[in-house]
């Protein structure tokens, strides 16, 4: 039988008291961010549904499920897991920092550095030889805007750390579990391949490729507990070994046959209803027309263009479907030195109301203000 373990950090309630008070841009978008609902717990979300599947295989029987805050530190979602200095993930823009020393978690890996030092997890590893746990739950990064990026998703993590003694962990073990994962979502007849694959806190690691809707499609990654974190949690990689698993919620887009990630967000009853079971296949309930607008512009280009697509984010909110980056080029005698023109094509698009020419050129114009403002943009 699962239990519940909830990990609370007292500090988080403080940081969010603190960041209700600023009114900086960094404040608004990360506590627009923070009102988002988790839709691992949310009834009749596609992503509670897929997450709910894999909670109930008969593998995961006796794992405890893992909550634990969505407020962390560096170390908690870096370094304690083996994350390189200079990784990309730890640059800001890639992840939302409250401060140099908090951030949204970017990944649900992170709860290791809770579950590895709760005392009693502990002695039960130590007593009983094993421990297991699986933790669903909502994410944020940074990230350009389409149909299948948004700055919060979901993921969920399994992990199963034991004593030597008591299993010898390979990476057939690690297939093992991949293949039930994909045959419990998709079926027994699912077919499926697996290819190397590298993360900083797991070693041997595979991603599993599954054959749907005829082609190939990556599921999930996994690997062999890097001993390097073993030893970071007090554990010796002489006594202890284990697996680690890991995929997010594209899977229910693809299982449920959806095309843009809004509607995973969506609170249209048109749209709720249509997800019942694991089994369940989208209809479009009304697609209603787009319109785009081009913007051109001159920028620093150090500037990562995830500073762009965040201002977008800001102004359009879900009434975008997609920003494409259509043109760039650099002429040091037209524009200066260390200076680059980008074109973008953003495309606005609701799933529950035709847009009008006006709100779309309010919107547009914002973005194009802000863009001068923050990115210290020459408009063309």
């Amino acid at each position: 039988m699962s239990r519940k373990i909830v990990i609370k950090d007292p500090n988080e309630a403080v940081l969010i008291r603190e960041l209700e008070k600023r009114n900086d841009i960094k404040a608004e978008r990360i506590k627009r961010l923070l009102k988002l609902p988790d839709l691992t717990k949310k009834e009749n979300s596609p992503v509670k549904i897929l997450f709910d599947q894999i909670i109930n295989l008969p593998r995961f029987k006796n794992f405890d499920i893992v909550d634990f805050p969505k407020i962390i530190t560096p170390e908690q979602d870096f370094d304690l897991l083996n994350t390189p200095k200079d990784h990309p993930s730890r640059r800001e823009t890639d992840t939302y920092y409250l401060d140099e020393d908090h951030l949204l978690r970017t990944q649900m890996t992170a709860f290791w550095s809770f579950y590895l030092k709760d005392k009693n997890v502990l002695k039960r590893l130590e007593e009983e030889g094993e421990i297991m746990a699986l933790a669903p739950g909502i994410v944020y990064r940074k990230d350009e805007i389409d149909r299948s990026h948004y700055p919060a998703f979901h993921q969920i993590d399994g992990l199963l750390i034991c004593k030597k003694l008591k299993k010898i962990i390979t990476q057939s073990d690690l297939k093992e579990v991949q293949v039930d994962l994909a045959k419990g979502i998709f079926g027994k007849d699912i077919e499926y391949k697996f290819l190397d694959d590298e993360f900083p806190y797991t070693i041997e690691s595979l991603e599993m490729d599954i054959m749907f809707n005829g082609k190939w499609l990556e599921v999930n990654g996994a690997g062999l507990v890097n001993p390097v974190c073993l030893k970071t949690f007090g554990l010796d990689p002489k006594v202890y070994n284990g697996w680690a698993f890991g995929f997010g919620d594209r899977l229910a887009m693809i299982k449920m046959g959806i095309s843009d990630i809004r509607i995973l967000w969506s609170d249209d009853p048109r749209i709720t209803s249509q997800f019942k079971d694991i089994n369940s296949r989208f209809k479009t309930v009304s697609k209603y027309p787009s319109t785009f607008r081009d913007i051109s512009f001159v920028i620093d280009k150090n500037i990562n263009l995830n500073n762009y697509y965040e201002i977008v984010r800001d102004f359009a909110k879900d009434l975008i479907e997609q920003v494409k980056l259509i043109d760039e080029y650099e002429n040091e005698k037209k524009f200066g030195k260390d200076k680059k023109s980008y074109t973008f094509r953003v495309t606005y698009r609701s799933y529950e109301r035709t847009l009008t020419n006006e709100e779309v050129n309010k919107i547009q114009d914002e973005i194009r203000e802000e863009t001068k403002k923050e990115l210290k943009a020459e408009i063309r």
